[in-house]
This record gives C-alpha cells, sequence and structure tokens, in this order.
C-alpha cells in the first residue's frame, strides 16, 4: 500500500481485504482522486463517512468517486455540458 495515504483510510482498508485488493487494482491517478475525495472535507465526521464510503464503494466496483470535481489530478478530463451549467458553490452566497 502507497505510503502517502491518509492514517485513517490506510488503516480501514488494512482491515478490509476485499477494498485492499480492489484498491491495489486501480491506477495510482484513481487512488489520487479517492484520496483527494476523503481529505477535500472539513468536518471529522464527513471525513469518517468519506473512508467508510471508499471501502464500500471499492467493493461495489467503482473505481473513482463518482461525479466530484474537486480533484486537481483530473486535468486530463473533461466537463460535461450538464456539469459546466451546474452553478458554482461560491456564487451561491
Amino acid at each position: 500500500m502507497a505510503h502517502g495515504l491518509p492514517t485513517d483510510l490506510r488503516k480501514a482498508l488494512a482491515s478490509d481485504k476485499a477494498a485492499l485488493a480492489a484498491w491495489e487494482n486501480i491506477t495510482p491517478l484513481a487512488r489520487n482522486e479517492w484520496i483527494c475525495w476523503t481529505i477535500s472535507v472539513k468536518r471529522p465526521e464527513t471525513r469518517h463517512e468519506h473512508v467508510s464510503r471508499v471501502v464500500s464503494e471499492l467493493k461495489d466496483g467503482m473505481r473513482r468517486p463518482c461525479c466530484w470535481l474537486g480533484c486537481t489530478h483530473r486535468t486530463d478530463k473533461k466537463l460535461s455540458p450538464s456539469v459546466k451549467e451546474m452553478p458554482d458553490k461560491k456564487s451561491r452566497g
């Protein structure tokens, strides 16, 4: 397992063999997206939820966090027209 993983995510993956196997089967870019998605939240409760969801969603066959726009590692992926039309969180006040 990579050493750059946050401790809570590393422990969660290590405690579930199926999730760990799925983690080891995804690309480094996909791993970075899961890590970014996990650490991008502010509240500890939300962080705990994200860690749990990484384990669960990897076991369900998801290879990347779905529909998440926050990862800076995805400069290769263009936004779909429907996503471009979504209001910016900052502009909502």
